[in-house]
């Protein structure tokens, strides 16, 4: 069995994001952090299968909580393509647990992967906001301005070039004008 977090290992904070969970104590890897809860919500009846916000976590097919309730803290947990938690769903008990994966430190912020569904519905319109994400866009664009200037640096060198054949060009026709003024 897991072992559960101790009261207050965590708290809200804000968040690159908006508001996120810290760690306020270090958890170990595989603690049990927080319960995510909130009213269950049957798909079988159209009133709660119309229900859309945010904070819906589907436990299977006919059963999703909506952790919309603001005494559920789970709901500040924020995404993560690298992830130091995860969901650990229990479906006959109708509950969700978010465990950790990794040990988490003091002031860090706990996060898990929200899946493929919500992922494409969410954060793929306006681009996940992450740290593994932010990392390799950051990486992307310093490659870029890299290439840039490479292209640039090539073209400066290129027109250099032609501006130096231009002028010796331009030289010699010089000298072969002054040689045949000078015949004449």
């Amino acid at each position: 069995m897991p072992a559960i977090a101790p009261r207050k290992s965590y708290r809200v904070g804000r968040s690159k994001t908006g508001l996120g969970l810290f760690a306020t104590m270090p958890i170990k890897k595989g603690t049990r952090i927080i319960r995510y809860f909130g009213p269950i919500l049957d798909s079988r009846i159209p009133e709660h299968d119309a229900i859309e916000n945010k904070y819906l976590f589907e436990v299977n097919n006919r059963w999703t909580i909506d952790g919309s309730v603001r005494k559920n803290l789970a709901r500040y947990i924020n995404h993560s393509c690298r992830p130091n938690a995860e969901s650990d769903v229990r479906p006959r008990e109708r509950k969700v647990f978010i465990r950790a994966i990794k040990n988490i430190e003091p002031g860090d912020e706990i996060n898990y992967d929200y899946g493929t569904d919500y992922f494409k519905a969410y954060l793929k319109p306006i681009g996940c906001k992450c740290p593994s994400c932010e990392a390799k866009r950051k990486k992307q664009r310093a490659e870029a301005r890299a290439e840039r200037a490479k292209v640039k640096a090539r073209a400066e060198r290129k027109a250099k070039k032609a501006g130096t054949k231009a002028a010796k060009k331009k030289k010699l026709n010089g000298h072969a004008f002054a040689k045949a003024r000078a015949r004449a």
